[in-house]
């Protein structure tokens, strides 16, 4: 039985890899507690004598008492740090984000391993990673709200080139709605996918696009985050051609030859950059339920802590009613610039991070 010093309150929504799950909680003090058994439904981990475990998993809990302050209600707050996953709370909205494993992410940019993910598609089916990507695999990112949505149309001419030599391009669009990325994938059969949680920007470390990433055919990061572009349509504002890349991933496809950084790996993201990502979160489901007055709170929380973050500030730009391609932003990329363009990734020569 719930304790008299906890109040029951609307449910909790928790934000896990991709999905939003509302759980029964209560109110104990300054604290959110959420149901023990939903927690355990929605994301696999049950809190046992033995400790916090999903299957025969289990991280030890040393403190009891603080991870369940009340029979059958957990503090997420306390839990999540324990299973390497960073968390936020809302308590204005009541939805706690929590984040991926800092060891995915150290997969993904360290030891070089492709991590897996599912991502819903244009076609309105969700499509894994695994399913997709063939033996050679060129992961390109981009968004509504960037001029290298203009790019899909170079992408899949250099998929169509080397179909046959095994290549397999991948788009995926960092916006919440699939029907602001469609008009710019007119005669585009390369598979292409969105990304309204920007899973991706946190397990690679994305912290602008267009970003493109290689992977071979053993899931191994053969060429990290790069900046690259599949058209020179805006070459004369950014100043990255897209002809070297392209040759680039061509010599890689026919010729197996890759040009290796000495330093092999894309800085990890700093703690605020994560929160920046969970916030983020936060502020787009308030923006897809019409919420979006407690929207904006989260979004301008996000780009305090990532203000040079195109993947937050500039992202939540159209979700506030801000034009992406307006005075804000130039004045967002002359402040990039003057930062000395700060970006998780390899210079986009071809160069060393």
């Amino acid at each position: 039985m719930v304790s008299t010093q906890a109040q029951s309150v609307d449910g909790m929504v928790i934000l896990w890899e991709g999905e939003a799950h509302v759980l029964s909680c209560v109110s104990d003090g300054g604290s959110l507690l959420a149901s023990a058994s939903e927690f355990a439904e929605a994301t696999g981990w049950d809190l046992r004598p033995e400790g916090l475990c999903n299957g025969d998993v289990c991280v030890p809990v040393r403190d009891r008492g603080s991870a369940e302050p009340e029979p059958g209600f957990i503090d997420l707050d306390v839990l999540a740090p324990l299973l390497d996953r960073p968390v936020v709370v809302d308590g204005a909205s009541g939805i706690v984000s929590i984040g991926a494993t800092r060891r995915s992410r150290s997969e993904a940019l360290i030891e070089r391993r492709a991590p897996s993910f599912r991502l819903p598609g244009l076609d309105g089916a969700e499509h894994s990673f695994e399913d997709l990507r063939g033996r050679l695999t060129v992961l390109v990112t981009f968004s509504s709200w960037c001029g290298c949505r203009y790019d899909l149309p170079g992408w899949q001419a250099l998929a169509d080139e080397l179909a046959d030599d095994g290549l397999s391009i991948i788009a995926v669009a960092f916006d919440q709605d699939p029907e602001v990325v469609r008009p710019f994938t007119e005669g585009i059969t390369i598979p292409v996918l969105y990304d309204p949680s920007h899973q991706l920007a946190e397990l690679y470390a994305i912290s602008n696009v267009p970003t493109v990433i290689w992977i071979d055919e053993t899931g191994r990061v053969v060429r990290p985050n790069t900046p690259a572009f599949g058209t020179d349509l805006f070459t004369d504002f950014h100043g990255v051609p897209a002809g070297p890349h392209l040759d680039a991933i061509r010599d890689w496809v026919i010729n197996g030859h890759i040009v290796e950084p000495s330093s092999g790996a894309v800085s990890e993201l700093s703690d605020d950059e994560i929160d920046a990502r969970l916030w983020f979160r936060i502020g787009a489901h308030l923006h897809r339920k019409g919420q979006d007055g407690l929207a904006e709170v989260a979004f301008a929380r996000a780009s305090s802590l990532a203000p040079l973050d195109f993947t937050v500030a500039r992202a939540a730009m159209p979700l506030t009613g801000r034009d992406p391609f307006g005075e804000e932003f130039l004045s967002l990329y002359a402040a990039w610039e003057e930062a000395g363009k700060p970006f998780h990734g390899l210079d986009p020569d071809l160069g060393d991070s």
